[in-house]
């Protein structure tokens, strides 16, 4: 495939650097600096490895006065733990306008190195602990999250809850409605609640979202949240990027076992029975004894850790504290073994693929010659007249020969 010079110099300017040489202070925050150098082809793999692109220090200096004041207002007002600049910064790395994605990363630079720094004053351990949670709907997990993040929040610990939201593909809105759901939660002055809309892409679900939790890491937040409703393929996006991933599963609701993904049990560090109070703790006894059985038969994810079922109930607090204690058991044994600090390197290359997808397709699909293929391509497959297949080799075709 011959290079499309527009788009090559494109994502050459947009890329960052990935071999930081020294750091300096610029507005009080933190930006990384880097040696000047460019791709030569031809070039041996090791010579490869020390090719860095200043494309981070060009975007700093194309700044004009007014992203530059904006920027150090979000950052310092982040750093500074103001959930208002919190809010604005998770705004910015949604928004879809080139410009401001081109700004929304420069932050993300300055507060990625601002972490860094506090990490390594934490011996290189993480500085937060980022958990998952999942379930199929019905499954109480806005009542446990609003229990356990006001235990937490009573403990001393700041929380935030980025909930997953999958988006009606018909309007475009959102399905949670976890602020009014979580209205003690909501108003605690240690917590910040963000729905974060998967915009009909899983690609979109993993990128504000781990940039949403990048951000509540750098205002101060040490114990991140992410829930997503178990309704399709993102909770298994949302498990590529925390360091536990935990079920919470209803004590009766027909044939459990059957009723949830096994791929997404193998997925669980943790499960929750939930809603064991009253006439439920019989059957939540039942279904704890079952998922524990199932689990022994499931392959293990991690060399230390045992995945462990506990119950919990919302409505009387009986189990939860048992459950953070579970997940702080989690926490301090794959520390030690350093498997979370390899989790999160794996997650970063996981991301990283994540997006070139994403974004590789939104070129083919904007491309010229696919975009004028295309119609006709489509009505033919839709009557039968040539395979999808051929109509894939006859766009990748005309993509790759313009």
């Amino acid at each position: 495939m011959q290079p499309m010079p527009h788009i090559y110099h494109k994502m050459r300017r947009l890329s960052f650097s990935l071999l930081p040489q020294r750091t300096c202070h610029l507005h009080q925050g933190i930006f990384t600096r880097y040696h000047q150098s460019t791709i030569i082809p031809g070039r041996s793999s090791c010579q490869q490895r020390r090719v860095v692109s200043t494309a981070h220090i060009q975007h700093i200096q194309d700044l004009s006065g007014p992203e530059q004041r904006l920027l150090n207002k979000l950052y310092e007002g982040l750093i500074g733990g103001q959930r208002a600049s919190l809010a604005e910064s998770i705004t910015l790395v949604e928004t879809q306008h080139p410009r401001k994605k081109e700004l929304a990363q420069v932050l993300l630079q300055r507060v990625l190195a601002y972490r860094k720094e506090q990490e390594s004053r934490n011996g290189g351990k993480p500085v937060a602990f980022r958990v998952g949670l999942s379930g199929p709907p019905g499954a109480g997990k806005s009542s446990f999250i609003e229990v356990v993040g006001k235990m937490l929040t009573a403990r001393g610990h700041k929380v935030s809850v980025l909930a997953v939201d999958p988006s009606s593909c018909t309007t475009g809105g959102s399905l949670l409605g976890d602020k009014t759901r979580m209205t003690e939660l909501s108003r605690d002055m240690n917590a910040f609640i963000r729905p974060s809309p998967a915009s009909g892409t899983l690609g979109g679900v993993t990128r504000t979202t781990n940039e949403a939790v990048v951000l509540c890491e750098g205002a101060g937040y040490d114990i991140v949240l992410v829930e997503t409703v178990g309704v399709g393929q993102s909770e298994f996006a949302v498990a590529d990027m925390v360091d536990m991933f935990v079920l919470l599963i209803p004590p009766a609701g027909g044939d459990e076992l059957q009723g949830i993904k096994r791929g997404i049990i193998e997925r669980a560090d943790l499960v929750v029975v939930t809603k064991s109070d009253g006439d439920l703790v019989v059957p939540a006894r039942r279904i704890q004894t079952e998922y524990t059985s199932a689990l022994k038969l499931l392959r293990r994810q991690s060399k230390s850790w045992n995945p462990k079922v506990v119950r919990a109930s919302s409505y009387t607090s009986e189990g939860i504290p048992e459950v953070w204690a579970k997940m702080e058991s989690y926490r301090d044994t794959m520390l030690a073994s350093g498997e979370l600090q390899g989790r999160r390197r794996a997650q970063q290359k996981v991301w990283m693929w994540s997006l070139i997808q994403e974004n590789v397709l939104q070129h083919f699909q904007n491309h010229p010659s696919v975009r004028d293929s295309l119609p006709h391509l489509e009505e033919r497959v839709t009557k039968g007249a040539i395979s999808p297949g051929l109509a894939a080799d006859l766009l990748l075709k005309a993509f790759s020969s313009s």
